[in-house]
């Protein structure tokens, strides 16, 4: 399994803690690519990392039909309830999440079983939710949407289907009380043109990096139009910056052909200790 390793020194993380941040996308828990072990894996590897803080960026459920070991939800969450790190484990949840959780679906509400399993194991959900932290005496913001795509509005073909979100952005940046640096989670990364300089970085998932890729092209369509570009690595427009992960999951196949499994690892330095932003991958 790759471990993707970036280093960023936003703009707006002046005077920010040097963090580092272990980062988990998209598990789609089912066999034959995460069977419950695997997730179990996945979590102690992560530990082995020794990240500062550890953020869970939605997709846990996978609806495919070609699964071959199905992952009951309570499963998936205790192998997940192994992760440790100083800072806390935190967690936003995606579009299978809502897809998946029928009842939502008809009655147009939550909390889903995917949040309801993951609180039960100590793990704190994020849906316009931002919570302050501090590390090294240093306060920062991390703030969590709710997925961008959670209710289907549409029953047509899957190339047409309509969404309706349940994310916030402008309800979840009004939580915020001061000038520390901002964190911002979302499954989905067709908000972060939208997203505001105030926050320093967005982490998202969702794409699974094109999950099939053959050199630069991917043969799965996993972005609108509008989002294309944000399929996958970091990206800095206008001081703002985005990280999108390529996840570990699969979604309509369960293959990844050109695109590893990757836990995530992201350090953020104190802007103002640094000249430049880079990133580094490996």
């Amino acid at each position: 399994m790759a471990v993707t390793n970036y280093t960023v020194a936003p703009k707006g993380w002046a005077n920010g803690p040097s963090l580092k941040i272990g980062v988990i996308a998209d598990i789609h828990a089912g066999g034959p690519v995460m069977p419950a072990r695997r997730i179990r894996a996945v979590a102690e590897r992560t530990n082995d990392l020794r990240p500062d803080i550890v953020v869970l960026l939605g997709d846990f459920s996978a609806s495919h039909k070609l699964k071959t070991e199905e992952v009951a939800p309570q499963d998936w969450a205790e192998a997940l309830s192994v992760l440790k790190a100083p800072l806390g484990v935190h967690a936003v949840l995606g579009n299978h999440d809502w897809w998946d959780d029928h009842d939502a679906q008809r009655t147009g509400k939550g909390p889903v079983l995917s949040r309801r399993v993951l609180e039960d194991v100590g793990i704190p959900v994020y849906e316009n939710d931002a919570v302050r932290l501090e590390k090294d005496g240093k306060p920062f913001w991390l703030a969590g949407l709710g997925s961008q795509m959670a209710f289907i509005s549409s029953k047509r073909k899957k190339a047409f289907r309509k969404f309706q979100g349940v994310d916030d952005l402008d309800g979840t940046m009004a939580q915020i009380t001061d000038d520390a640096p901002v964190l911002l989670l979302a499954h989905e990364p067709y908000i972060f043109p939208r997203v505001p300089e105030r926050v320093a970085l967005t982490l998202s998932g969702h794409t699974h990096g094109g999950q099939v890729r053959f050199g630069f092209s991917s043969v799965t369509r996993t972005l609108p139009r509008t989002g294309k570009r944000y399929t996958y690595g970091h990206f800095c427009e206008d001081d703002r910056n985005l990280i999108v992960s390529g996840g570990l999951g699969c979604s309509v196949l369960p293959v990844r052909v050109g695109v590893p499994p990757e836990i995530v690892m992201v350090e953020v330095e104190d802007a103002a200790e640094a000249n430049d932003v880079r990133s580094v991958a490996a």
